[in-house]
């Protein structure tokens, strides 16, 4: 995470867990990239899930290519085979190219709304806001 912190400062406000916590995500990751080559399917189902957390925590689309760019730097130095360095690179970046379209596609007037903590503008979305008839 501190190389991700250098290339994106801005970022440090969007991790404020603990040191487990971030070695929690850190794993989680990992096995994101493994099993997106062996269940592409569930993980499309579960990043979907993820992503809409994501836009529920207000986290800016911007920062996902310098973390993906962290991660690879991370990878770079812990193994010399490079497929595995560009499996896990590409991996990386299909995870973050589906995010961040759930996050694209998520941010609706109402979330945004519920992100800035404002019932003014919650009630001003609500009220143009399409419903289903």
């Amino acid at each position: 995470f501190a190389r991700f912190f250098a290339l994106a400062p801005a970022g440090q406000d969007f991790f404020k867990q603990s040191t487990t916590r971030l070695h929690f995500i850190a794993d989680k990751l990992v096995a994101m990239t493994l099993d997106m080559y062996k269940e592409p399917r569930r993980m499309v189902e579960e990043l979907s899930a993820l992503g809409l957390r994501h836009v529920g925590y207000g986290i800016p689309t911007d920062l996902f290519g310098p973390f993906v760019t962290a991660c690879v730097q991370v990878i770079r130095q812990i193994t010399d085979n490079d497929a595995a360095e560009e499996a896990f690179r590409w991996s990386m970046s299909l995870i973050s190219r589906i995010l961040m379209r759930v996050i694209n596609e998520g941010s609706t007037i109402v979330m945004k709304a519920i992100n800035q903590n404002s019932g003014k503008q919650l009630k001003k979305a609500v009220g143009c806001a399409p419903r289903g008839k």
